[in-house]
């Protein structure tokens, strides 16, 4: 696979003599400041001239933090798509490695619109910067290693027209892992990335069904895609959100789940439009390598609240964003609580898991038990009238003893021959592989 010829829509696309201005001057030059870069989140770029007409129908946000040997795919991949009407917007957070050089080389595509920020922001001021500058009526957020498929637009215009122009939709990708990204390991992928209920249709999603799904998150349960790389949303919705959009400790999880209580309509859409990477400079990269903290400060984000407990910052982090949903939105949460039975369950099967998989000392799981307060343990020992009570701990603690790639993906499968995602996407887009017992 690694000899396959390069796809067309990953190619470079050609020199457009009419773009005026120029982004960059030369390959690794200081950014010239067309649209004026903007200074910090907030401050208004300079459009483009040749956008000043009519704001584009889609605009993907691309924040990049020194992405920059993923980023030309990445690029490539949006820029390559057959439509004319979206824009790119790309912000350069203080980048230190080649990033300016690989902006340089699409600097002829008046789509591609540059915001470069003169020192580091945290990743939700940067997501914020690209939200800012944007002027599409629907939009999308993808990461510097990820990708857009082929016929991604096509397929949402049809949608949008189908469901009569709804406020979002979601949608399934794949899940690609880099080499080395988890372990010593090749390039792997998952198909689907994310399992919906099964037996969900295509279609509009009830506010109801809307309602539980959020519900469900305050049981640490999670049955919508907290990747918003698989939702499409519209300015109209984005607007119903009180402001911010983009909140810590993860922005896109307040986002999403602000999106399911407050759209007007999220349409269902079953097929894989995306790519989602997982790269050694990736949030996962740390989570799932057994150092979430570090995660946490690549973020820039923290997760400290009342009753916090060591352990898995996914789950920690989880319970700060549902505190942040519960204060923004009591009228349409009143009634739901954060279930401290399931963040206490979820914590400790955390426990077991990273002592089974050599993350923590044999014995830092029991010290931590008899840590917790009596409140705790009285909870933990009415845990078995719980439904859902332990049910995940003997397969965590079967997936503790696999390879390092098994404990996060159980059912990814290794790809021989693909060492980067435009590969992977050329090869996705043309043999569709599926997965036994695959969930629509």
């Amino acid at each position: 696979m690694s000899s396959a010829p390069t796809p067309r829509f990953f190619e470079k696309p050609p020199p457009n003599p009419t773009s005026n201005p120029r982004f960059f001057e030369k390959p690794g030059a200081e950014p010239t400041p067309i649209p004026r870069f903007l200074e910090k989140p907030g401050a208004e770029p300079t459009p483009n001239p040749r956008f000043l007409e009519k704001p584009p129908r889609f605009s993907v946000l691309l924040p990049t933090r020194n992405g920059g040997r993923f980023l030309r795919d990445c690029i490539a991949s949006v820029l390559g798509q057959d439509d004319p009407d979206f824009e790119l917007v790309v912000a350069d957070n203080a980048n230190t490695d080649d990033t300016p050089a690989v902006l340089a080389e699409f600097a002829g595509d008046p789509r591609l619109r540059v915001i470069r920020h003169p020192t580091v922001l945290s990743v939700t001021e940067n997501w914020s910067s690209t939200l800012h500058a944007s002027r599409g009526d629907y939009l999308v957020m993808i990461g510097d290693d990820d990708c857009l498929l082929p016929g991604y637009f096509a397929t949402l215009r049809d949608t949008l027209a189908r469901y009569q122009e709804p406020e979002a939709v979601v949608y399934n990708g794949f899940s690609y892992v880099f080499p080395g990204s988890i372990g010593d390991h090749g390039s792997y992928f998952s198909d689907p990335h994310f399992r919906f209920d099964r037996g969900l249709q295509p279609g509009p999603l009830s506010p109801e069904y809307r309602r539980q799904l959020v519900k469900g998150m305050f049981r640490f349960v999670v049955r919508y895609p907290l990747n918003i790389q698989l939702t499409l949303f519209s300015r109209r919705a984005m607007q119903r959100v009180p402001p911010p959009f983009f909140r810590q400790p993860f922005p896109d999880h307040f986002a999403i789940n602000s999106l399911l209580l407050l759209a007007g309509s999220i349409v269902y859409h079953p097929e894989r439009l995306a790519v989602i990477g997982l790269s050694p400079k990736s949030f996962g990269h740390y989570a799932y390598g057994g150092d979430s903290a570090s995660g946490m400060t690549y973020l820039g984000s923290e997760s400290d609240f009342p009753g916090r407990l060591e352990g898995s910052e996914l789950i920690n982090s989880m319970h700060r964003w549902l505190s942040l949903l519960k204060t923004a939105y009591p009228s349409e949460l009143a009634g739901i609580e954060i279930d401290r039975g399931a963040y206490l369950r979820r914590q400790v099967a955390s426990w077991l898991f990273d002592a089974r998989a050599g993350h923590i000392p044999a014995g830092e799981a029991a010290r931590r038990l008899l840590r917790l307060d009596a409140r705790d343990k009285l909870r933990l020992a009415a845990s078995p009238t719980s439904p859902d009570t332990w049910r995940r701990v003997p397969r965590l603690l079967a997936l503790a003893r696999r390879e390092p790639i098994r404990q996060s993906w159980p059912r990814a499968a290794a790809l021989g021959g693909v060492s980067g995602i435009a590969e992977f996407a050329e090869w996705a887009s043309r043999e569709r592989p599926t997965v036994s017992g695959l969930r629509a």
